[in-house]
C-alpha cells in the first residue's frame, strides 16, 4: 500500500511539475496584459519623397504641348470662297458659326485669320483679294459676338497654296481664309 501512494504521489508530483513548465514558460499575450502595461503608440510621419523629373520630362511637356496646339488648331476650320470673291458662302457661315463658339468658350485664345487665293490673277490682285476674304471672316466672327481685338487678318495672296496642283479642284482648295492660333 505503501508503494500505490507513493506512486500516487509521483504521478501528482510530475502532473505539478509539468503546469509549472508550461504556464511559467509561455509568454502573457497583449489581450492578458492590464491597461497599465499598454504604451500609447506614436505615429511614425511618413516623408514622401519629392518626385525626380525625368530627364525626359521637357520632351514630354513639349509633346503634350504640341498634341493641344493640333487638338486647338483641328478645332478651327477653313472656310472656302468662290472664285474671284470674298463674300461668305452658307457653308463658309455654318463652320464660322461653329468657329465662334469654340472661340467664345476659350477666351484666352487669340488667332490670325489668313487670306489665301489661287494663282491666277496679279500678284497685288490676290494680296488684296486675300485680305478681304481674311476681313470677311474676322467681320462675321465679330458679328457672331467673338471679340475682335483677339484676331488679326493678314493676306498671302496666291504665296502659300495649299495644293500645288493646276486645276480646279486644287484652285478651289487655294481659296480660302485659314485660321491660326498665335496664342492661347
Amino acid at each position: 500500500m505503501l508503494n500505490k501512494s507513493l506512486n500516487f504521489l509521483g504521478m501528482i508530483f510530475i502532473v505539478v511539475l509539468a503546469l509549472a513548465i508550461v504556464l511559467s514558460g509561455c509568454p502573457k499575450r497583449d489581450a492578458d496584459k492590464g491597461l497599465e502595461d499598454t504604451k500609447p503608440v506614436t505615429p511614425v510621419p511618413t516623408v514622401v519623397p519629392e518626385p525626380t523629373k525625368s530627364p525626359y520630362a521637357k520632351e514630354i511637356d513639349d509633346a503634350t504641348e504640341m498634341r493641344r496646339d493640333r487638338e486647338l488648331l483641328a478645332a478651327l476650320e477653313d472656310i472656302n470662297f468662290e472664285y474671284d470673291k470674298y463674300s461668305l458662302t452658307d457653308e463658309a457661315r455654318s463652320v464660322l458659326a461653329k468657329n465662334a463658339v469654340f472661340l467664345k468658350r476659350n477666351l484666352s485664345v487669340r488667332v490670325q485669320i489668313e487670306g489665301h487665293c489661287d494663282e491666277r490673277g496679279t500678284t497685288e490682285y490676290n494680296l488684296a483679294l486675300g485680305q478681304k476674304r481674311a476681313d470677311a471672316a474676322r467681320q462675321y466672327l465679330v458679328m457672331m459676338g467673338v471679340n475682335g481685338d483677339r484676331m488679326s487678318t493678314i493676306s498671302y495672296g496666291e504665296e502659300r497654296p495649299l495644293d500645288s496642283g493646276q486645276d480646279e479642284v486644287a484652285w478651289a482648295k487655294n481659296r480660302r481664309a485659314h485660321f491660326d492660333i498665335i496664342s492661347r
